[in-house]
């Protein structure tokens, strides 16, 4: 390895030119949040190992290949979190947040996960989502797709972006779906991928969701869930799909989408996009009304997703993210200018106007610089109007030049 110090595999620098995409995507999940009423909450980066462990499934790929696992100088087992939804329901437990009920929760922040590092895929990844806790009304899923939904609309990718959707149903409906998935997988054991092998002792219905060739061509004739879906099942998914339709988001129901652990129920659902190459999954979600109850606490019905800040902001056209509100310079034109410039600089600020303040170099240098930025106006001091306590403002836009004095400036319009 080369004496110069170099990232780590799987991750990346954010510079300033990225932020600008990465954060107009944070923004905008976070004030869509607020329209739906979700407070934001601040997790910890590490937790216990088993807020992980337990809740991801001991067999799940999350927790045997990919969990930066760590012991600190205490003995503590420690886990740099993968994902969001444990920590959240950790802290609802661990806060006694039960009689609070019901509690909608945004969040977002970095994971960490131990993967091949590929185009929109990172060790180190950023990650939003939404938690609804206490509500078990079909409308809460309808509700919560409808914030996702409404997300992508707003960071311009709704058009590019499908949502899929289907239902697990409810605890009796799974555990007979589960059953004739174990005899009919069990009859092919020795046609399954290894892999596969091993999900059938534990997650059966991960196999449904298996990338090996073998694998689909066994799945195609697996039986169908909607064939094991009790009265009280179909009639929450329609209650979904109908809270859907009334919000306007074009849907596909994709029976083939799961989710291999028990806590889950009814209703799963992803927004897969075309755009990304293999990695075509921007959002997904469901219900997991029994994973607080599996952490230890009270039964909780909770419905919620995540999605990766990477890959949104990989779709999100650039120029939408792009601020557009105007950009003051301001310029010394000599040394008693530069000095009365940090002062004029911090007036502007103070009114809410962005404002860069150009801090050395030759007049012109700083007047070529303002414009490459893109600047509206130039704000220029001199040791003529610092003496006469004026200001000379040029328009960029129009090459006009006026002099003002300087407390005018306070009400000038830009």
């Amino acid at each position: 390895m080369s004496d110069k110090l170099q990232r780590v595999r799987g991750t990346r620098d954010l510079l300033p030119e990225d932020n600008i995409v990465f954060r107009f995507v944070e923004q905008s999940a976070y004030d869509t949040a607020l329209l739906y009423g979700f407070g934001k909450i601040e997790t910890p980066i590490f937790e216990f190992s088993d807020v992980f462990h337990r809740t991801l499934g001991e067999t799940s790929d999350v927790v045997n290949k990919e969990t930066y696992d760590f012991t600190d100088r205490g003995g503590e087992k420690l886990t740099l979190r993968p994902e969001g939804t444990a920590g959240v329901a950790r802290a609802f437990i661990s806060e006694g947040l039960s009689q609070s009920l019901p509690l909608k929760f945004y969040y977002s922040g970095p994971m960490f996960r131990y993967e091949r590092p590929q185009k929109g895929r990172y060790r180190q990844f950023y990650q939003l989502g939404a938690e609804c806790l206490g509500y078990d009304s079909p409308l809460a899923d309808a509700e919560c797709i409808g914030l996702a939904w409404d997300l992508l609309c707003k960071i311009g990718i709704s058009q590019d972006c499908t949502l899929e959707i289907n239902t697990l149903g409810d605890p009796e409906s799974r555990a007979a779906y589960r059953e004739a998935l174990v005899q009919y997988f069990t009859a092919h054991k020795d046609s399954l991928s290894a892999d596969s092998q091993m999900r059938l002792e534990k997650n059966p219905l991960r196999i449904l969701d298996s990338k090996d060739e073998g694998d689909k061509k066994l799945n195609a004739n697996a039986p169908k869930r909607d064939q094991y879906l009790n009265e009280i099942s179909q009639k929450f998914f329609k209650q979904v799909l109908k809270g859907i339709e009334k919000l306007g988001i074009p849907y596909k129901i994709n029976d083939q989408l799961v989710r291999g652990l028990d806590y889950y129920c009814h209703t799963v659902f992803e927004f897969t996009t075309s755009k990304l190459g293999a990695q075509g999954t921007v959002l997904a979600g469901g219900r997991y009304d029994g994973l607080i109850e599996t952490m230890g606490g009270p039964r909780t019905p909770a419905v919620g997703w995540a999605a990766g800040i990477d890959r949104l902001a990989d779709l999100t056209p650039r120029e939408l993210a792009d601020r557009k509100d105007t950009l003051i310079a301001v310029i010394g034109a000599d040394e008693l200018g530069e000095d009365e410039s940090i002062q004029v600089a911090h007036e502007l600020r103070s009114r809410g106007l962005r404002t860069e303040n150009f801090l050395s170099g030759k007049m012109g240098k700083k007047m070529q610089k303002a414009n490459k930025l893109g600047a509206s106006f130039a704000v220029i001091l001199g040791t003529s109007e610092v003496e006469n306590k004026t200001v000379t403002i040029k328009n960029f836009a129009t090459g006009e030049q006026n002099t003002i004095s300087r407390d005018a400036l306070t009400e000038f319009k830009f």
